[in-house]
Protein backbone atom coordinates (compact mmCIF):
# COMPACT_ATOMS: atom_id res chain seq x y z
CA UNK A 1 0.00 0.00 0.00
CA UNK A 2 1.53 3.46 -0.87
CA UNK A 3 -0.18 6.17 1.05
CA UNK A 4 0.84 9.85 0.37
CA UNK A 5 -0.35 13.15 0.88
CA UNK A 6 0.42 16.09 -1.84
CA UNK A 7 -0.27 15.86 -5.29
CA UNK A 8 2.31 16.60 -7.68
CA UNK A 9 0.78 17.13 -10.85
CA UNK A 10 4.25 18.58 -12.21
CA UNK A 11 6.33 15.37 -11.32
CA UNK A 12 4.01 12.73 -9.73
CA UNK A 13 4.62 9.18 -10.47
CA UNK A 14 1.49 7.87 -8.75
CA UNK A 15 -1.18 9.38 -10.50
CA UNK A 16 -0.60 12.43 -11.83
CA UNK A 17 2.28 13.51 -14.50
CA UNK A 18 2.77 9.31 -14.34
CA UNK A 19 1.29 6.54 -13.14
CA UNK A 20 3.84 4.48 -12.35
CA UNK A 21 2.36 1.91 -10.11
CA UNK A 22 -0.12 1.06 -12.73
CA UNK A 23 2.54 0.10 -15.53
CA UNK A 24 1.57 -3.90 -16.77
CA UNK A 25 5.62 -4.42 -16.89
CA UNK A 26 6.05 -4.68 -13.40
CA UNK A 27 4.94 -7.81 -11.56
CA UNK A 28 4.02 -6.13 -7.76
CA UNK A 29 0.50 -4.75 -7.22
CA UNK A 30 -0.68 -2.26 -4.74
CA UNK A 31 -3.75 0.07 -3.05
CA UNK A 32 -2.81 3.61 -3.36
CA UNK A 33 -4.72 6.13 -1.42
CA UNK A 34 -3.79 9.99 -2.13
CA UNK A 35 -4.45 13.19 -0.93
CA UNK A 36 -4.06 11.99 3.09
CA UNK A 37 -4.02 15.18 5.11
CA UNK A 38 -3.20 17.07 1.34
CA UNK A 39 -3.55 20.81 2.55
CA UNK A 40 -1.05 20.31 5.51
CA UNK A 41 1.54 18.28 3.41
CA UNK A 42 1.27 20.37 0.38
CA UNK A 43 2.03 23.60 3.23
CA UNK A 44 5.31 21.48 4.14
CA UNK A 45 6.34 20.83 0.62
CA UNK A 46 5.75 24.12 -0.40
CA UNK A 47 8.06 25.77 2.71
CA UNK A 48 10.55 23.29 2.14
CA UNK A 49 10.74 24.42 -1.83
CA UNK A 50 10.76 28.15 -0.73
CA UNK A 51 13.40 27.47 2.07
CA UNK A 52 15.55 25.59 -0.87
CA UNK A 53 15.07 28.49 -2.98
CA UNK A 54 16.17 30.85 -0.64
CA UNK A 55 19.38 29.19 0.08
CA UNK A 56 20.32 29.27 -3.97
CA UNK A 57 19.40 25.50 -3.85
CA UNK A 58 17.44 23.91 -7.13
Amino acid sequence: MVVYGARDPKAGAVDSLYRLLDDPRLNHRCTVVGGVLAEPCGAILTEFFRAQRAMGKK
